[in-house]
């Protein structure tokens, strides 16, 4: 039986290609939500999974940050993907004649000042594949998609414009998920450790907690906080950090978080994406 990899999104989604692009000889799996992304890796429909983090020009994927904690899957590697947004229409359709865009709220934020000089109107969608499948169905000229040149072949839409992000190099990374951790033995390759943990609202509580990785020279590549359990008391935070636990420094900077933070978790260990070393 041919391995599946699971990913949020219809056919062509930019998640579909992120997946086709590392794990060619996968099937890929669309799921309606984020949700329903984990489930499918639990339930054994899927093997492996593919979640958008943050992007380069529209920052972090919140669902995805809120989900990582509690989702039962451990984080094997990371991949970065280029996204080349394309304004899908009808075949026979003009630029002039597009009134309303429908794509999901973090393509629509990317081209934002792009839709904003045209006076295009943006319609969120749960994603930007459905929004090209759902274009295709209304058969209306004037209403396109943002969406992937795969996803307009894959649903008879034309690109009438192309690479329309307000910002270049528009990157989205990626988390691929495993149900089985599979971190790298240390010192074999270059690795990111993701990680969460809490600390009490108190003066220098963050600034205690992320010491060690100063002392130590490790690189925080990513920091994300949240609100929990509904109140303003305690914030739980999100870590990507350059380095592996079992080497000197990352254990030395574990060792003095769990010192002045609580509930530690390791959500990951995993070989840095080429994309990050060249940066």
């Amino acid at each position: 039986m041919k391995k599946r990899i699971a990913f949020q999104g219809a056919a062509g989604a930019y998640s579909d290609i992120a997946c086709r692009a590392i794990m060619p000889e996968y099937e890929t799996l669309p799921c309606f939500v984020f949700e329903d992304v984990f489930a499918a890796v639990h339930e054994g429909r899927a093997d492996m999974a593919m979640l958008p983090i943050e992007n380069s020009v529209a920052g972090r994927v919140a669902d995805v940050h809120q989900l990582l904690p509690c989702g039962g899957l451990y984080i094997i590697g990371e991949h970065y993907q280029p996204v080349e947004h394309h304004l899908l229409a009808l075949p026979g359709a003009e630029l002039k004649d597009i009134k309303e865009v429908h794509s999901h709220v973090q393509a629509l934020a990317q081209c934002h000042k792009w839709l904003r000089d045209r006076n295009i109107r943006p319609v969120i969608k749960a994603d930007t594949a459905g929004a090209a499948q759902e274009v295709a169905k209304l058969g209306d000229k004037s209403v396109a998609a943002i969406a992937s040149e795969l996803a307009g072949i894959i649903y008879g839409l034309k690109s009438i414009a192309a690479d329309i992000a307000d910002m270049p190099n528009n990157t989205t990374r990626f988390l691929i998920l495993s149900p089985k951790n599979k971190r790298p033995e240390a010192g074999t390759v270059p690795c990111v450790t993701s990680m969460i943990f809490r600390v009490r609202s108190v003066p220098a509580a963050l600034y205690k907690a992320l010491g060690g990785f100063a002392t130590n020279k490790l690189n925080i590549t990513k920091l994300e906080s949240y609100l929990v359990d509904g109140n303003f008391t305690a914030a739980q935070f999100y870590l990507d950090v350059e380095g592996h636990p079992d080497e000197a420094p990352m254990r030395n900077a574990l060792e003095e978080l769990n010192f002045f933070a609580h509930e530690v978790k390791i959500l990951g260990v995993y070989p840095a994406h080429e994309f990050r070393l060249k940066q």
